[in-house]
């Protein structure tokens, strides 16, 4: 009853211009609301532009809030709506080819999904303040879970992630998205059998707890193979079925042996030498790779690599292009 009474008085004051006011009454909600849109969109960049609209917008129609649900639920119904509008009216981030030096391998297949971008942990909300979901939170965040959203319809997309990751009543996310509950219903079924196909199984190894010893051994001989050049080593790491992404690059490789030709070919070829630096990127251990520069006796940003694991074995590396090192943090050489 106190919060309600300090937020009626916030909204009381935001309606008649204070901008402290409205500052402190969407402050709560910031976090979770940029998570939001990044999971819809899968791209922060995107969602930093969503989020600005949504307060933006937010603060225009504060005179329209009526009180009939919660703020929170007000907030995510325009958050929602301009991750979707996003959507339907902007260019996503086009695909690049890889500068070919050397002759590439045959890709396993061609990469939908060239606009994903990683999400620093730094960024996200504290776990303890948020709802309780049927997708764990550090599930619902994995990279695996934001690329399989992006397979999915907006609407199926922005339903699943309103009811199953945020827990909305069926009722409030028709509400948001301005349909019916049993569109939503409709939405659902469909969405959560195209991600059942998208996801591991369930009963894929779990990868090891964040930070646990097994996890700091496992990525010990992941640096110390990366560092000295030893491609049978990371292979070594990988599962059987493991993937190698690179987007905005298209190109996807599958299993040990196309994964150790590209890395011996391309990644490690003559001359190249790595220092990784290690951060944490959509819950799940990353690294801020850089390469030498003989000339200049730096090292130069070079990538991000994203990991995830299974077990005691590496599933999938992801690697990003140096343009999303400032939001990890990273500086842009090394000495």
């Amino acid at each position: 009853m106190d919060s309600d009474l300090v937020d009626s008085d916030l909204i009381d004051r935001a309606r008649s211009g204070d901008e402290v006011a409205f500052q402190r009454l969407v402050e709560p909600y910031r976090r979770e609301l940029h998570l939001h849109c990044y999971r819809v969109l899968g791209s922060v960049a995107d969602a930093e532009d969503a989020l600005q609209e949504t307060l933006l917008t937010a603060w225009r129609g504060l005179g329209g809030f009526e009180g009939r649900s919660s703020l929170r639920t007000w907030m995510y119904r325009i958050a929602t709506t301009r991750s979707l509008n996003m959507l339907r009216s902007a260019s996503r981030r086009p695909a690049e080819s890889l500068a070919a030096e050397v002759p590439l391998p045959e890709p396993t297949r061609l990469g939908e999904l060239v606009w994903l971008e990683p999400y620093p942990d730094v960024l996200l909300a504290d776990r303890a303040s948020g709802p309780e979901s049927r997708y764990e939170a550090r599930e619902s965040v994995s990279l695996a879970f934001v690329t399989a959203l992006q397979l999915l319809p907006p609407r199926q997309r922005a339903a699943l992630i309103l009811a199953d990751v945020l827990d909305f009543p069926a009722r409030e996310v028709a509400a948001m998205l301005d349909t019916s509950q049993q569109s939503v219903s409709s939405a659902l079924k469909r969405a959560r059998a195209a991600l059942a196909k998208e996801l591991p199984s369930p009963d894929a190894e779990p990868p090891p707890g964040p930070n646990s010893p097994e996890e700091q051994d496992l990525l010990t001989r992941l640096v110390d193979a990366f560092e000295s050049a030893d491609v049978d080593g990371i292979v070594a790491l990988m599962t059987e079925d493991a993937w190698l992404r690179m987007p905005p690059v298209p190109l996807e490789y599958q299993g040990r042996e196309l994964a150790g030709e590209f890395l011996a070919k391309v990644a490690f070829r003559p001359g190249r030498q790595y220092t990784l630096v290690p951060t944490r990127a959509n819950g799940q251990p990353a690294f801020g790779v850089y390469l030498l520069d003989p000339a200049a006796r730096v090292r130069r940003a070079f990538g991000l690599l994203v990991v995830t694991l299974s077990g005691a074995r590496i599933s999938t590396i992801t690697r990003f292009d140096n343009s999303v090192f400032g939001r990890f943090g990273l500086p842009r050489t090394l000495p």
